[in-house]
């Protein structure tokens, strides 16, 4: 990868870590079906001068509904609820386990043997962590976060279907597509008078928290994101996302004094190495489909 490049990627994983610090804060003031709501329908604003690519509106709103809804919201739940902001960015990153499980149902890629080795070792730190749940947030809280890297892997492999659309584009519906369900669950579930209450009293941090989620770590980054896809092969690329949980462990440490105790700990790291197996091991063979 060129210099410039590798910058880039290096900047959008940090964009994404300091994003979990953001919605923490920004949940401080609104509900989580309201933080995303908001959240995607600032970064769908450029929706109003790019017109919608041209793929089918069901696949539009499958991969809008597991890539965004289901995954920041479930997030946002997670983190509202008590889960650590730092533990949650890793629990999200675990979708690289699910995403390589699911290719096998989906299109029969069968994982490497090395890959295998990382999605064990990934399992074993998720099991770590799962034995420290109950002491600080609940299981139900658990179980919610968990969603979220679930539709993460799912919305991975649907965007495969979207090929030869311009990315931005793709991405600007997308987050319509997610923002209009979003604000009526918030509407629904929070009352009209409460939302409107929210979004009229609030704070400049939360404004500057929500802007930065809308524009810069959702618009902004998942198209450089995109572009980095389409130019490298996604071996090259990938890899950076492993710095995701580290910046938002670190922040989350920094500004919320955020502390883990030593089997959390233990779990995390180990499901970051699972990881970094499975991100670093060769691609997955594909096997064909035998039709009789």
């Amino acid at each position: 990868m060129k210099p410039a490049d590798v910058f880039i990627a290096v900047l959008v994983a940090v964009i994404w870590g300091l994003a979990f610090v953001a919605s923490r804060i920004a949940l401080d003031e609104l509900s989580p079906a309201l933080m995303t709501a908001l959240r995607f329908g600032i970064a769908a604003a450029p929706c109003l001068v790019v017109a919608k690519p041209k793929v089918s509106w069901s696949l539009l709103v499958a991969i809008s509904f597991t890539l965004f809804l289901g995954q920041f919201l479930a997030q946002a739940y997670g983190i509202a609820h008590g889960v650590p902001v730092g533990l949650t960015s890793v629990i999200v990153q675990s979708q690289a386990l699910f995403t390589i499980a699911f290719a096998v149902v989906a299109f029969r890629e069968w994982p490497t043997p090395m890959q295998m080795v990382g999605v064990t070792i990934a399992a074993i730190g998720l099991l770590m962590i799962c034995a420290t749940v109950g002491y600080d947030f609940s299981v139900g809280a658990f179980a919610v976060l968990m969603v979220s890297p679930i539709s993460f892997a799912i919305g991975n492999l649907l965007l495969r279907r979207a090929q030869g659309v311009p990315m931005f584009d793709l991405f600007a519906w997308l987050c319509l597509t997610a923002a209009v369900p979003l604000f009526a669950l918030a509407l629904a579930s929070d009352g009209p008078a409460p939302t409107w209450h929210a979004l009229t009293h609030m704070s400049l941090t939360g404004l500057a928290c929500m802007l930065a989620l809308g524009a810069i770590s959702t618009s902004i980054a998942y198209w450089l994101w995109g572009r980095l896809l389409r130019d490298y092969p996604a071996a090259q690329v990938v890899p950076f996302a492993l710095l995701v949980p580290f910046v938002g462990a670190a922040a989350s440490s920094v500004v919320f004094s955020e502390k883990f105790g030593p089997l959390r700990l233990a779990g995390m790291v180990t499901v970051v190495g699972g990881i970094a197996v499975m991100l670093l091991s060769k691609r997955p063979r594909t096997v064909p489909v035998i039709v009789e």
